[in-house]
């Protein structure tokens, strides 16, 4: 049994930014950060992945964004 886990990267995703906007769901009493897309037609949000702060910029990087909309 180990005690550090490996550095998980964040895997490859695609979206349709005509359809699609990045969000990350936050959660006011525990902090903890899910990230995933909001679909613009119904504002239904789809998770991918719950991260941390790396991964949130990890995130952001990767889907082309200096910032995302926050959901509570």
């Amino acid at each position: 049994m180990s005690f550090f886990k490996k550095a998980q990267h964040m895997p490859a995703f695609a979206f349709d930014p005509a359809t699609q906007e990045p969000a990350v769901r936050k959660s006011i009493c525990t902090g903890e950060m899910t990230v995933g897309y909001i679909d613009k037609a119904t504002g239904k949000f789809h998770d991918l992945m719950m991260v941390d702060r790396q991964g949130l910029e990890d995130f952001k990087r990767q889907a082309g964004v200096e910032t995302l909309r926050e959901i509570y």
